[in-house]
C-alpha cells in the first residue's frame, strides 16, 4: 500500500472514533458536575492519600537507589577482587614460567656438563689407549730389539766358537 492510502484510511477511522470518544466525555462531563461538591474532610483525606503517597514513592525511591548503590558497591568490590585475583594469578603464572625456565636451564646445563665429562672421559680413554698401544709398541720394539740382541749375541759366540776351534771342527 502506499503511504497516501494509509493515512486516508488513519484518518477516516480517527473521525469515525470522534462522535463515541466525544460522547463518553460528555458524559463523564456531566457525572463530575453532579458530584462536583466533595467536602473538606473528603478534600483533606485525598490531599493526605496524595501525600501519603508521594512519602510512600520517595521513600520507595529511597531504598531502590540504597539497594541499587549498594549492588554497584558489590558489583565494584567484586571487580575489585577479580582485578587481585587476575593479577595473583598472572604473578603466579610468571613465577611457574621463570621457575620452569630455570629448570629448563638447569637440566641444559647438567646435559652439557654430561657431555662434557663424557667427551672428557672419551678423550682420557683415547689417551689411555694410546699409551697402551705406544707401551705395546715399545714392548714390541724391546722384545725386537732383545730378540735380535740375543741373535746377534748367538752368532757372536758361534763366531768365537768357530774362531776358537777352527774351521774344520765343524764340518764342513
Amino acid at each position: 500500500m502506499k503511504i497516501f492510502y494509509v493515512s486516508n484510511i488513519v484518518v477516516a477511522a480517527l473521525i469515525s472514533l470522534q462522535p463515541v470518544c466525544a460522547y463518553s466525555a460528555t458524559k463523564s462531563a456531566k457525572a463530575g458536575s453532579e458530584n462536583a461538591t466533595l467536602s473538606a474532610d473528603d478534600m483533606q483525606g485525598i490531599s493526605d492519600r496524595m501525600q501519603q503517597t508521594g512519602a510512600q514513592v520517595r521513600a520507595d525511591l529511597k531504598k531502590a537507589r540504597a539497594r541499587f548503590e549498594a549492588q554497584e558497591v558489590i558489583r565494584q568490590r567484586e571487580a575489585e577482587r577479580a582485578r587481585v585475583q587476575a593479577i595473583k594469578d598472572n604473578a603466579q603464572r610468571q613465577a611457574q614460567k621463570a621457575s620452569q625456565a630455570r629448570e629448563h636451564q638447569l637440566a641444559v646445563q647438567a646435559q652439557a656438563e654430561r657431555a662434557r665429562q663424557e667427551a672428557e672421559q672419551a678423550k682420557l680413554q683415547a689417551e689411555r689407549k694410546k699409551q697402551m698401544v705406544v707401551a705395546a709398541q715399545a714392548s714390541k720394539e724391546a722384545q725386537v730389539a732383545s730378540v735380535q740382541s740375543r741373535k746377534e749375541q748367538a752368532a757372536e759366540a758361534l763366531r768365537k766358537a768357530r774362531a776358537s776351534v777352527g774351521a774344520k771342527a765343524f764340518g764342513e
